[in-house]
């Protein structure tokens, strides 16, 4: 039986930048939708079952009321549904261990909905399972804007083996964090030091307490603070590097740039080094106290006696590519 995992976060895309910028809502109901045209894409290219998990956000129960409320004299066209045996508590570990179930089931991919956070949790326990990723967050760097059923349809033919992983998927970076010896939970694009000392509202979107950035990539046209490394040493998520960049805002030396650090808002950030970032190269940060923001979001408060380190590694998840897997499906006539 071929296997695919769906998950998909009900609480993407509502933080304080709905309120401080203009970062738009996916609604529920929108994202019921999504996940019925990847079904019907994961079906026509012969997918057998689907697994999901439940959660308190209205997904599953959207899902369930479109199984019902379907014409009698419509056939449903998706694979099997089913819906992990699981506790769901509404926290990051509900991620965790949907997907560790769904590689004990043997998914052959998981399609991912949300944001840059939703992915990382997702990447830190999906081994060696490709994600075909679907943006509904807010800044959303890792993932992209793809139309579910296409999305659907690339996700099922790799999963049946209609094309070669080794072809169309890409192996990540990420960003390694380790805080006196313990390994944490690592990054897909940033890890960003600011000096605000608790954490408050996970958002960052106040340049002022901006002081040290590591990115696996910079791309142009990101939105988020992989923005401002965009804007000074753009870096593709194929190449093996990233960059390190200090900032400062009272410093007079550096360059200043106009970066687009969250949808609707664009701030001036002084930037006083930029470098590549390489390999398996430790680093340790250089301010004495503050928070940590893995992908966008603080997590980590730390003070002089925590000694904290970020090595950018190769061996992050592997992503599919959509445009060059429907390509080598395309038919020569």
């Amino acid at each position: 039986m071929i296997s695919v995992g769906i998950l998909a976060n009900p609480a993407s895309a509502r933080d304080v930048r709905r309120l401080i910028a203009h970062a738009s809502t996916v609604t529920v109901a929108e994202r019921c939708s999504m996940i019925q045209r990847a079904l019907i894409g994961l079906a026509r290219m012969g997918v057998d079952r689907v697994l999901i998990m439940r959660d308190h956000g209205g997904i599953a129960q959207g899902l369930e009321l479109a199984q019902k409320n379907r014409r009698k004299d419509q056939p449903l066209q998706w694979p099997k549904l089913e819906y992990l045996e699981m506790e769901v508590g509404g926290e990051a570990t509900d991620t965790l261990n949907a997907v560790t179930m769904m590689c004990e089931q043997e998914c052959r991919v998981i399609i991912v909905l949300g944001g840059d956070g939703t992915h990382r949790l997702v990447a830190h326990a999906c081994g060696e399972i490709p994600l075909a990723c679907i943006s509904t967050g807010t800044n959303n760097v890792f993932p992209k804007f793809i139309e579910s059923t296409v999305a659907g349809m690339a996700a099922g033919a790799l999963a049946v083996k209609k094309v070669q992983q080794e072809l169309v998927c890409l192996r990540n970076k990420r960003l390694m964090l380790e805080i006196n010896g313990k390994a944490q939970i690592p990054a897909l694009v940033d890890i960003c030091v600011t000096s605000e000392d608790w954490i408050g509202t996970r958002a960052v979107w106040r340049p002022k307490d901006l002081r040290e950035l590591y990115l696996s990539f910079a791309e142009p046209g990101a939105i988020g603070l992989s923005s401002i490394g965009s804007l000074v040493l753009p870096r593709a998520r194929e190449l093996d590097e990233g960059l390190e960049i200090m900032m400062e805002p009272s410093s007079t030396n550096g360059i200043k740039v106009e970066a687009p650090i969250a949808p609707g808002l664009i701030t001036e950030i002084n930037v006083d080094s930029c470098r590549p970032l390489r390999l398996g190269e430790p680093k340790s940060i250089r301010i004495p106290k503050g928070t940590l923001a893995l992908d966008g979001e603080k997590e980590i408060e730390f003070n002089a006696e925590d000694q904290v380190k970020i090595t950018l590694d190769p061996l992050g998840p592997w992503s599919i590519n959509v445009d060059k897997i429907m390509g080598m499906l395309a038919k020569n006539i």
